[in-house]
């Protein structure tokens, strides 16, 4: 009886911690509240691309050829606060972009969270800020965005930049992207997982190859934890990873007909090195750059590296086609 009696107050325990956790969280959170905090808040922007308010930042000219850059999963454009800025010092037009459900744009739960929705945001957020054309990065998650944007409206993406690109179904795989994706348990531990400071940091130390450990500060903690902590984060977290599917990008690599250039980072541990020599054998006009002392997140881990590649190849530079 007393071991039958301890697991009931231990179940009645976390029921009610979880219960006291989804009650105490905010809706969601306000921008207002928040924006002196947010690095380059100045350069933000809110736009209404069918009715969800997408937040984005834009560096440069307007008149310069643009770029947009899309961020990974549990990520945000805060992801890019050095490359952005000095790919508009190299002469573009630089559009940071919060996705969907991510970040400090719109959560809604009417959403699908799919990679082809997302891409399809993209698409028509380029409508609402008149651009025809642009040159589409995207790390990560946002490299498999960028690689559907490039396949189903070819005719927007001038040229293609994938860093670290999520390519297949592998990264499903993760022990907490299978526990959430599991119902009602993934309900009830996704606020504590978006709210761990410790989970955080240790995933910090596994995406960022070991020399650039210096970058997991608390400013980078808080800025990553700040929009993920209200309710309609966490739905946006959850139904994203209940609705990756992106084997696609690996089964149709082969039809990326834009110029495409590859960085990888030498010792990421989340999307392998083998899956940016993938890319590179299927996408005929493509170029690979990999990094040393580098993991998952070169546009922060080597930003000035990545940025002057990033924008040679954007600028059609002969000598980073000859390397």
């Amino acid at each position: 009886m007393k071991k039958r009696d301890i697991a009931i107050a231990l179940g009645g325990a976390v029921g009610a911690a979880v219960a006291v956790k989804m009650l105490t969280r905010p809706r969601t959170v306000n921008w207002e509240d928040v924006r002196s905090l947010v690095p380059h808040s100045d350069h933000s922007h809110f736009v209404s691309v069918d009715g969800v308010r997408i937040h984005f930042q834009e560096f440069g000219d307007a008149k310069n050829p643009a770029v947009i850059l899309i961020h990974g999963y549990r990520s945000s454009l805060f992801a890019w606060r050095s490359a952005a800025p000095r790919l508009a010092d190299s002469g573009f037009r630089t559009i940071a972009v919060d996705l969907v459900g991510f970040g400090y744009s719109s959560k809604p739960h009417w959403f699908e969270y799919s990679i082809q929705s997302q891409a399809r945001v993209i698409s028509r957020l380029m409508d609402v800020l008149g651009l025809g054309r642009a040159s589409i990065v995207g790390s990560s998650y946002g490299g498999a965005i960028a690689s559907v944007l490039a396949l189903d409206y070819a005719e927007r993406v001038e040229k293609l930049v994938l860093a670290d690109a999520v390519i297949n179904d592998g990264p499903k795989n993760h022990p907490i992207l299978r526990l959430v994706s599991v119902p009602v348990l993934g309900e009830a531990i996704t606020p504590f997982l978006a709210d761990s400071r410790a989970l955080l940091k240790s995933r910090m130390h596994n995406t960022l190859a070991k020399p650039n450990h210096h970058l997991i500060t608390e400013e980078r903690v808080e800025n990553i934890l700040r929009p993920d902590r209200a309710a309609d984060a966490h739905h946006s977290l959850l139904a994203s990873a209940r609705n990756w599917h992106a084997n696609r990008v690996e089964q149709d690599a082969h039809l990326i007909t834009q110029p495409t250039l590859i960085i990888w980072g030498e010792d990421d541990t989340v999307t392998p090195l083998s899956d940016g020599y993938k890319l590179h054998s299927s996408i005929a006009d493509s170029k690979l750059v990999v990094l040393r002392d580098c993991g998952h997140t070169p546009q922060e881990e080597k930003p000035h590296m990545f940025s002057k590649l990033v924008a040679d190849f954007c600028h059609g530079s002969k000598e980073l086609a000859a390397g």
